[in-house]
């Protein structure tokens, strides 16, 4: 279902008609059109395309709330802003099962996307930003995680209620130009070893055809229990199982459809031909997003995790990207890498009661932190 809305004149030239859809099915010229804009914002990241926002829509967000697309376009068709949101209802606690209607960005949330946000063309952004103020009359926004480059896109109002620290490496040095030196000859011993013993990387790009789609499911199922299994020997929980599967499985299939080279890739550790380890995440622009890892447990005494971590960013560098993203999370293996942070931040636009109530949540938990 589609619903259109006009609104008012900007400034940067003929009168843009924002059309809201309601269905993830969007029309291909939307897609090409969103996609082309958060490839040249500055502010994108691949949590702002349509892959990552439609494939979590399709998945996680039909079990969350109700999801829109707002898209605005030019005289001549061309796409100038997209605004991605979801209907839906946050806990003010964790043991508390009292729940609060609000905004937020569609495809946010905890164990979700990092450098959140919307995409719009230069011209478009303040308009963007009033049309967000008209909503915030109506609702609550509470608007996640965003890439700090977003700031321009938000409504008046807008209280800052949190910072996430997202390390990243530059890779334009080489990979041998990261870390200590000590650290770097940890790796190579390291390295040694694991080869002694038979272990083997090898880098998995984007499938960029419909039968490669097969290879990089398998892998998806190999990262997904071997982290399963190496959080359960350490004791702990993870939001990285079954349930998110279909997610991943559906960004694989559009990044094979689009046939750009861009989105989920692996690397790869094996043995005798069965994977020992697997690092999982994105590739897109010209950077890499580690999103997760699993590797098994037997082979902790020889660093499994950092050398396939350091294969990763070794083989990411290979490729001419400039930067190897960590997203969210202060582990310190990730500075040990030369990783810098970046925040990203989190914001409330607050209205009515569950304004209130979602703004004493965060006061209440920074003077925790403070």
């Amino acid at each position: 279902m589609v619903a259109a809305t006009v609104r008012a004149r900007p400034a940067g030239g003929a009168a843009a008609r924002p059309v809201r859809y309601r269905s993830p099915a969007l029309p291909v010229d939307v897609l090409d059109g969103w996609r082309s804009l958060a490839t040249a914002d500055p502010a994108g990241s691949w949590f702002t395309t349509p892959e990552w926002a439609l494939s979590w829509w399709e998945t996680l967000g039909t079990q969350r709330g109700t999801g829109e697309i707002t898209v605005w376009r030019e005289a001549d068709g061309r796409v100038s802003a997209v605004v991605p949101l979801l209907h839906t209802r946050r806990r003010l606690h964790p043991r508390v099962p009292l729940a609060v209607p609000c905004l937020t960005v569609l495809g946010s949330g905890p164990g979700a996307a990092d450098h959140c946000g919307f995409t719009a063309a230069p011209e478009r952004r303040g308009e963007v930003a009033d049309w967000l103020r008209r909503r915030g009359r109506r609702a609550t926004l509470l608007l996640t995680d965003l890439d700090p480059g977003q700031t321009g896109l938000l409504p008046p109002g807008a209280v800052e209620t949190g910072r996430t620290p997202c390390p990243r490496a530059d890779l334009t040095a080489g990979p041998d130009a990261l870390g200590s030196r000590r650290f770097r000859a940890n790796l190579r011993r390291y390295g040694r070893k694991l080869a002694t013993e038979g272990i083997t990387f090898r880098w998995v790009g984007p499938a960029v055809r419909e039968v490669e789609i097969a290879e990089r499911k398998a892998l998806l199922d190999a990262v997904l229990r071997l982290h399963r299994q190496r959080r359960a020997a350490l004791g702990r929980p993870t939001t990285f199982d079954a349930v998110r599967a279909p997610l991943h499985l559906r960004l694989i299939e559009r990044a094979a459809a689009t046939g750009r080279g861009e989105g989920p890739a692996f690397l790869v550790a094996e043995r005798a031909g069965e994977a020992v380890g697997v690092l999982y995440g994105f590739l897109w622009r010209d950077a890499f997003a580690y999103y997760q890892i699993g590797w098994d447990q037997t082979w902790a005494p020889l660093r499994l995790g950092t050398a396939v971590i350091a294969e990763a960013v070794r083989a990411a560098a290979d490729q001419g990207l400039a930067t190897f993203d960590f997203l969210r999370g202060t582990e310190p293996y990730k500075y040990r890498f030369d990783a810098v942070d970046r925040e990203d931040v989190s914001w409330l636009v607050p209205h009515g009661l569950s304004g209130a109530l979602l703004g004493l949540k965060h006061r209440a938990k920074a003077a925790r932190r403070g």
